[in-house]
Parts: structure tokens; C-alpha cells; sequence
């Protein structure tokens, strides 16, 4: 359990920040813009910190075809920060707890939320938010099992186990997804 607790954690880091090199290349690594091999980023509308108008812009900035699929994905703080946030017209807050009581999502502009712990925080230049289909933006290959290879001679008396699994990671279309930058 240690051993596939350690390789989840490190997948997951590698999914959204890897740089490709040994490990699979993270979403947050590729430049900005709107070509092939570039992911468009939106300025959220405040240097600084987060703000309604912001989500408003980059929900609409995802193309029509993948928005009833998105989600955004979000560092815990940044959720926190997120749930403060009001609407500028009627004072209502954004974030919509679910009513439901075995659906424990909740929306943010009517889109579900999820947290990643190696998504950035709110600061500053910040990649903090990024909405996405994430079954058309970024695929996983993950080669099933942990393999696990028993070493009882390097150590002597002690025994050593080296453990190996065999995962990849890409972006498949850059267009199903767009990242919020705390810019203003």
C-alpha cells in the first residue's frame, strides 16, 4: 500500500507540472497560445488574486463543444479562496454546494470542481485554475501492475526490494482545455 500510495502521489505531480523526461509531461509545462503544442492561458482579471469576472471569462473561453463536460481543477487554497468569491451584481456567492446529498460536487459558474494538491496556489503569475474535458485534453497510459523485484545480495544482511510501474501522460487536444493566470 506504501509503495502505490508513493507512485499515485508522484503521478499525480507529474501529470500536472512533469516535464516529460523520465516521467509523463504535464499540462501546466506547455506554452501559451492558441497553436498546436500551445495551451491558451486567460488573465483571471486581477494580479493578485482571484476574481468572479475571471472564472466568467475563461468558462467562456473554452469552445461550446467541450464546456458540458469541463471541469475545473483547482489547489484546495484556491477552491477556499474560490468559495469567498460573490457575484458582482446580485452579492450571491459563485461557488454552489451540491443539494444532493451522494453527490458531493460542487460548481463554480455551473461547472463541477476538484481539487489537486500540485496545482499552484493564488499568487502572483500563478497557473491556478484550469478548466477542461480532461478525457479529450489529457490522456493517461498506465501500463496495469507494479512490478516488484526482491534484492537479497547488495545489502547483505538486509534484504531490498526495487518497485517499477510504467505510466505516461500527454496532452491529446489542446483545445479541450484553457488555464487561468492571476493577471491582470
Amino acid at each position: 500500500n506504501k509503495i502505490a500510495d508513493k507512485f499515485g502521489r508522484t503521478e499525480a505531480t507529474a501529470f500536472v507540472v512533469g516535464d516529460g523526461i523520465g516521467k509523463p509531461r504535464g499540462f501546466l509545462t506547455y506554452p501559451n497560445g492558441t497553436n498546436w503544442g500551445q495551451i491558451e492561458q486567460i488573465n483571471m482579471g486581477n494580479a493578485s488574486t482571484l476574481t468572479a469576472d475571471g472564472f466568467i471569462k475563461l468558462k467562456y473561453a473554452l469552445s461550446e463543444k467541450y464546456m458540458n463536460t469541463a471541469t475545473y481543477l483547482m489547489n484546495r487554497l484556491t477552491v477556499r479562496d474560490a468559495m469567498l468569491l460573490k457575484n458582482p451584481v446580485g452579492g450571491d456567492y459563485i461557488w454552489k454546494p451540491s443539494l444532493i446529498a451522494t453527490d458531493p460536487s460542487s460548481t463554480i459558474c455551473g461547472l463541477p470542481v476538484r481539487m489537486a494538491s500540485d496545482m499552484p496556489i493564488v499568487a502572483s503569475n500563478a497557473l491556478a485554475v484550469v478548466l477542461a474535458d480532461f478525457n479529450q485534453f489529457y490522456m493517461i497510459v498506465d501500463r496495469l501492475g507494479i512490478t516488484i523485484q526482491r534484492d537479497p545480495y547488495t545489502a547483505k544482511p538486509f534484504i531490498e526490494f526495487y518497485a517499477r510501474k510504467r505510466v505516461g501522460g500527454d496532452v491529446l487536444d489542446y483545445d479541450a482545455g484553457k488555464i487561468g493566470v492571476i493577471k491582470a
